[in-house]
């Protein structure tokens, strides 16, 4: 949620972050409106209660002097009733301003986050701007397989089945797929946790509308998740786990000393992907269901834009340890999330679309979600609280660092080769094979 002070003394700033945000100019002029209004009401309710208490105070000194004076009676009762329309006004104007505040607090949970100065202009991926890009990308001399040719080839991946059990856009990982992916999830929480410092944390996947309220995901997403109820009880499968990670100390006032959270964890996620039907149909690019290993920081509101420096390094040392070609590119304003002030997307090589996709999304939210939690911390002993900042990003997106995986790894039969980085995971295992109607990992004594 926003700063209200933006509401009241920073509208000219309101409006350009909202625009290039892309928030839809005719509902900026509704908030630019109500906000008016809003500062019209408080100024006019608070001159007529001065008003009130000095004509209040006259009535007072008449009522004393009416003693000695018939007149000042008379006087009294004039003002008195001057006091009362006075009364009766303020009330109405009392009910206006709880409308218009009530209508303001209800659209500003539907607003976006300002992007920072640092972020450039743009309406589309386009106006993205390349930050740094590490190793080649990959020349395979052969017509590249897509990842679904090759999975479904070395019987790794079973679109069919599973969509017999729940319908399009889910993925069923079999034998070597399956030991990949669960492969891929412990060195991704092995490296977080070991070298970059963060704590394990294995989270409910089923969370409160209040959690999904406090991260953004709610109201105006309510369409992209799924949503349980058992009698009166309603919750929702967590579209990342972003959302119980940042929810850990929402009501909290963390004390000094205990900043910088880091938290990570594994799960799966679940999203509707509302909207986006035509849209990378095919394959394990965009499922109802995956897995991802999330990076979660809270943090003092001086250190957030270094800790996101930080955080996208840690989720770029993933990708170099497997020997992915990627680049780094700072996201425009046009382009970035809802809750984001500043966001990196990583962007591996994929062979088979000859182009960089996303697999990573690294964003530092201010103090936009902490606002909504009401995540708080004290800088000193005694210190008055203060809005932590949140930051939040893939460490990686687990079935995309397979796809990517499959196709940058593949030779021209089929086979594909493993990354060093995973070989302990997978009892020395350097890649799978085809033999006959098997599969074997090669360089292991296990199918």
């Amino acid at each position: 949620m926003l700063d209200p002070r933006l509401f009241v003394d920073q509208l000219e700033t309101l409006e350009k972050g909202l625009a290039k945000k892309l928030f839809p100019s005719e509902e900026i002029s509704k908030i630019v409106v109500a906000s008016k209004r809003r500062k019209e009401l408080i100024q006019e309710t608070e001159a007529l209660k001065a008003q009130r208490n000095a004509g209040s105070q006259e009535v007072g000194k008449l009522k004393a002097k009416s003693k000695t004076d018939p007149s000042a009676a008379a006087a009294a009762d004039k003002l008195m009733a001057e006091m009362r329309e006075i009364g009766d006004r303020s009330k109405l104007l009392d009910e206006e301003l709880k409308a218009v505040q009530e209508k303001l607090d209800s659209m500003s949970l539907r607003l976006p986050n300002l992007p920072h100065e640092s972020v450039p202009t743009g309406d589309s991926a386009e106006g993205n701007k390349e930050v740094r890009k590490w190793g080649e990308p990959t020349k395979l001399g052969f017509a590249p397989k897509d990842h679904v040719a090759l999975g479904e080839g070395l019987g790794i991946i079973d679109f069919e089945r599973a969509a017999k059990i729940s319908g399009a856009r889910f993925a069923l990982y079999r034998g070597a797929g399956a030991r990949l992916e669960r492969a891929l999830i412990q060195f991704m929480l092995d490296l977080h946790t070991r070298e970059h410092g963060y704590e394990e944390i294995i989270p409910p996947f089923l969370v409160s509308r209040k959690a999904l309220t406090g991260t953004g995901q709610l109201p105006k997403f309510e369409e992209d998740l799924f949503k349980t109820s058992v009698g009166d009880r309603e919750l929702f499968l967590i579209p990342t786990s972003e959302v119980p990670l940042t929810n850990i100390v929402s009501d909290e006032i963390i004390e000094p000393g205990r900043l910088p959270l880091y938290f990570t964890a594994y799960s799966p996620c679940f999203r509707s992907e509302a909207g986006s039907y035509g849209k990378d149909v095919r394959g394990l690019v965009r499922q109802h269901q995956f897995q991802k290993v999330e990076l979660v920081k809270i943090v003092d509101e001086n250190t957030s834009f270094d800790e996101l420096e930080k955080m996208t390094k840690n989720a770029e040392k993933v990708l170099e340890l497997l020997g992915l070609p990627y680049r780094t590119m700072l996201l425009c304003g046009g382009d970035m999330g809802f809750g984001a002030t500043k966001t990196y997307d990583l962007e591996v090589w994929l062979p088979a679309q000859n182009t960089y996709r996303e697999i990573s999304s690294c964003s530092n939210c201010g103090d936009f979600q902490a606002r909504r939690a009401q995540i708080r911390y004290r800088a000193e002993a005694g210190g008055k609280p203060k809005l932590a900042h949140t930051l939040n990003g893939s460490g990686l997106a687990v079935g995309r660092t397979f796809v990517a995986i499959l196709e940058n790894g593949q030779n021209e039969k089929g086979e594909v080769r493993i990354p060093e980085a995973l070989h302990r995971y997978l009892d020395g295992a350097k890649g799978f094979e085809k033999r006959g109607a098997e599969l074997w990992m090669i360089g292991s004594s296990k199918k």
